[in-house]
C-alpha cells in the first residue's frame, strides 16, 4: 500500500504540469475565452501538494520501519525532484496568470 505513495506522487506530479499546459494551449487555441482558466491553476497547484505530502508520508513510512538504507539512498535525489516540480508548477501556473491577466486587462 505505501509504495502507491510513489505512484500516486508521479501521477499527481504529471498532472500539476499538464494543466497549465492545457490552460496555455486553449488561450492560443480558443480566442482566449477559457472562463476556467483559475480552477485549473487551482487543481494544478493542488496535484502538486498533494505529490509533495504523499512523498513525505512515504519517508515518514520508511523512518517507522527503519529502513535507513532506502532512506539514505534517494533522500538527494527526492529532494531534487521535490524542488524541480515545485519550481517547474510555478513558473508554468505563473505563465498562465500572466497570459490571462494581460488578456483581462484589454
Amino acid at each position: 500500500m505505501m509504495s502507491m505513495l510513489s505512484a500516486g506522487s508521479l501521477i499527481l506530479g504529471l498532472v500539476a504540469w499538464i494543466l497549465p499546459i492545457i490552460n496555455l494551449n486553449r488561450y492560443r487555441d480558443d480566442n482566449h475565452e477559457n472562463k476556467r482558466w483559475v480552477v485549473l491553476v487551482i487543481i494544478s497547484l493542488s496535484a502538486c501538494a498533494i505529490s509533495l505530502c504523499f512523498q513525505i508520508f512515504y519517508h515518514h513510512h520508511l523512518v517507522k520501519i527503519e529502513e535507513w538504507s532506502t532512506l539514505m539512498d534517494t533522500a538527494g535525489a527526492v529532494a531534487f525532484v521535490s524542488s524541480v516540480l515545485l519550481i517547474i508548477t510555478i513558473l508554468l501556473n505563473a505563465a498562465t496568470l500572466l497570459v490571462y491577466q494581460k488578456q483581462d486587462a484589454k
